[in-house]
């Protein structure tokens, strides 16, 4: 699992370094944030299927069929010869990542019992330290010496491996299935929904024309509405306990997933470093983040929920503020990628403790619907702030300095840290370590429109 995690935080590093080359070299800075949040945002449709699969038959089928989607998408995105089928790719390949994801959070469930799952968090969190170390240089280096499509193609080297090693644990799965949970194909069609509303906001926003801004604002609603269902009830209002821990998620995405993005960009656009040294930003915030999961794995149980999340959601915020404040005063790159460290460090506080809460406030009938939602709101997240940034970027491009589109960007990233940095309160209930909030139980108005529950919202 650590090494499927490894090849996913080596991807997206890595990618995140070279995209500004590759957006250079396609003609492509107009699909630049799709290229991010498109990804994101089909990556729903992925979750939700995958989440309902591992109820019914445990985790074993999904994740197979999902690494296959992650590597043609990559095969695809290698070959691109232009920025839409890069996108193309880049969307397929997040279908599948986003199924990968689910399935490893009931694979953790099903084996190993929960006083371990802040350690196996933290595990995963460990395995982003050699991606950090070498996948925003060594994606660098790859783009200079051999092209950027080998970065891509390199990553479908090591699936291989990884599957290799995973053959016992699924062997094992296959014959403890649980085989209970009914299918509702309502859900996937309200995901695909949420994924292409996303998607037309995208396109559509960034035109600068009144018709473009009036489809955006429609599609946004549509995203909203649709969402309900793949949500538990009451997390678009934050109630307190797991809807609002999952809404936090998604705030907390949006903010890190939104700068980051932009963060090499501002580097090598900007600052003209290399695409070498430019990764260097995304590997002291990976090690950061590494580091303080390792932390959180080992005081997990003596720490309240309350206090690592404040403390998580102060330095992302800080951290983006900061980045805000160094882009206006046009600091030099050093002073960026030092604040950035503190970014990571925040998240890896925050991440694993809210992935605990929610396997806490799951049973074995709805594990798979809760890991499917707080991964859709980390997506869905991340997918809003990119086409906010998007935006945001375009409409300043032509601003009195070079610095001030990611100003701007850096700016509404510090706006999802600060709902983030609210939320903890709804999110937490007790300061003893171990304790969430009891949610409510879930409303009729979380119903689908197929009559299925649009989500289950069970107190441990």
């Amino acid at each position: 699992m650590c090494a499927l995690v490894f090849l996913a935080a080596f991807e997206s590093l890595a990618v995140t370094t070279v995209m500004p080359g590759i957006s250079e070299a396609l003609d492509g800075a107009s699909l630049y944030a799709l290229a991010f949040s498109g990804p994101l945002a089909v990556g729903i449709i992925g979750m939700v299927i995958a989440g309902q699969w591992s109820d019914r038959t445990g985790p074993r089928g999904p994740l197979l069929a999902s690494l296959t989607l992650f590597v043609i998408g990559l095969g695809i995105a290698g070959f691109a010869t232009s920025m839409e089928v890069l996108v193309a790719g880049r969307l397929l390949h997040g279908l599948g990542g986003g199924a990968i994801t689910v399935s490893l959070f009931v694979m953790v469930a099903r084996i190993y019992p929960p006083e371990l799952h802040a350690r196996i968090f933290a595990g995963f969190a460990a395995a982003w330290v050699v991606p950090s170390l070498v996948g925003p240089f060594l994606g660098g280096l790859v783009a200079e010496s051999l092209g950027w499509p080998w970065v891509f193609h390199g990553v479908i080297l090591l699936v291989v491996p990884a599957v290799i090693m995973l053959r016992p644990a699924l062997r094992r799965l296959a014959a403890d299935a649980p085989g209970a949970a009914p299918w509702r194909l309502g859900t996937v069609a309200w995901a695909a929904l949420v994924a292409a509303g996303v998607l037309t906001v995208d396109l559509t926003s960034g035109t600068g024309t009144p018709v473009g801004w009036v489809a955006a604002a429609a599609a946004l609603v549509v995203v909203l509405i649709a969402l309900r269902p793949l949500l538990p009830a009451g997390a678009l209002r934050a109630r307190r306990g797991l809807p609002a821990v999952i809404t936090l998620r998604g705030f907390l995405s949006g903010a890190f997933v939104g700068a980051q993005v932009y963060l090499p960009y501002l580097l090598t656009d900007v600052h003209h470093v290399t695409p070498v040294l430019a990764g260097f930003g995304l590997t002291f915030g990976g090690l950061a983040w590494a580091l303080a999961s390792q932390i959180h794995g080992r005081v997990a149980t003596r720490v309240s929920d309350r206090g690592v999340l404040r403390l998580g959601t102060s330095l992302v915020l800080f951290a983006i503020a900061a980045s805000t404040l160094t882009s206006v005063l046009e600091a030099p790159p050093l002073a960026t990628v030092a604040v950035w460290t503190c970014a990571g460090a925040g998240m890896g506080l925050a991440y694993p403790r809210i992935s605990t809460m929610t396997l806490a406030l799951s049973t074995d009938t709805d594990r798979g619907f809760n890991s499917s939602a707080l991964t859709i709101a980390d997506s869905i997240g991340g997918a809003v702030a990119l086409a906010g940034t998007g935006v945001v970027f375009g409409a300043l491009t032509d601003g009195p300095t070079a610095f001030a589109p990611f100003s701007g960007v850096f700016a509404l990233a510090t706006l999802f840290a600060l709902v983030a940095a609210a939320l903890v309160r709804r999110a937490t209930v007790s300061r003893r370590a171990g304790h969430t909030a009891a949610p409510e139980p879930a409303g009729a108005g979380a119903e689908a429109a197929d009559g299925d529950p649009g989500g289950v919202t069970v107190a441990a």
